[in-house]
């Protein structure tokens, strides 16, 4: 997903808290030319729908600043939030196009009522929410679906079991635990299959 962004380079000696107070949020560039970078404000409303439709670290973002005549892809890198009122404090902007792979986070959408836990009893343990991969700009995924629906009590899906799309490289162990269905200790379901298990014996 890439979303159009329109930002104005930040006003030279200007405060960030008055910004705030006139309904900017302060952001930077940084990764377009060399170290240097430019100090920007956005509008609030464009931020919120921003952060709204994308996300940090995973959403490209097609950056505007009409002042220097630069338009670029970039990654938001870092979202600052206010410490107890939570709304958006700082943003950071990294462009990408000069740049080779990068590393960013995936999140992982679970697809499907574990047959594990529907019809066996079990509990769903989820470890991870997301990953983290290596791709180019272009190749970032949305999301990676996981499919659990067939899974039973005591199996696991690893990072290794994923269906990652081509181009797109994990960085995280592959051995590395994603979701898991357990036994509930002590629940009739477990009794009847050690018992089961007993008289195999």
């Amino acid at each position: 997903m890439e979303i159009t962004v329109e930002c104005q380079v930040r006003p030279e000696g200007s405060k960030p808290n008055a910004l705030r107070r006139q309904g900017m949020v302060p952001a930077v560039l940084y990764g377009h030319e060399g170290t240097k970078s430019v100090p920007l404000a956005i509008n609030e409303k464009t931020v919120n729908k921003l952060l709204k439709d994308g996300s940090v670290n995973n959403t490209i973002f097609d950056l505007s600043v009409p002042e220097i005549s630069w338009n670029g892809k970039t990654l938001l890198r870092e979202l600052q939030t206010h410490p107890w009122k939570n709304y958006p404090y700082h943003l950071s902007f990294f462009a990408v196009a000069a740049h080779g792979p990068l590393e960013v986070e995936v999140p992982l959408h679970f697809i499907g009522e574990p047959y594990g836990v529907k019809t066996q009893g079990g509990v769903l343990e989820t470890r991870q929410t997301q990953i983290t991969v290596k791709c180019a700009a272009d190749r970032i995924p949305e999301k990676i679906e996981v499919h659990i629906a067939q899974m039973r009590v005591g199996k696991s899906l690893h990072i290794a079991d994923l269906d990652i799309p081509e181009g797109v490289t994990p960085i995280d162990d592959p051995k590395q635990t994603i979701v898991s269905i357990l036994a509930v200790r002590g629940s009739k379901k477990e009794e009847g299959e050690e018992e089961e298990e007993t008289g195999e014996e």
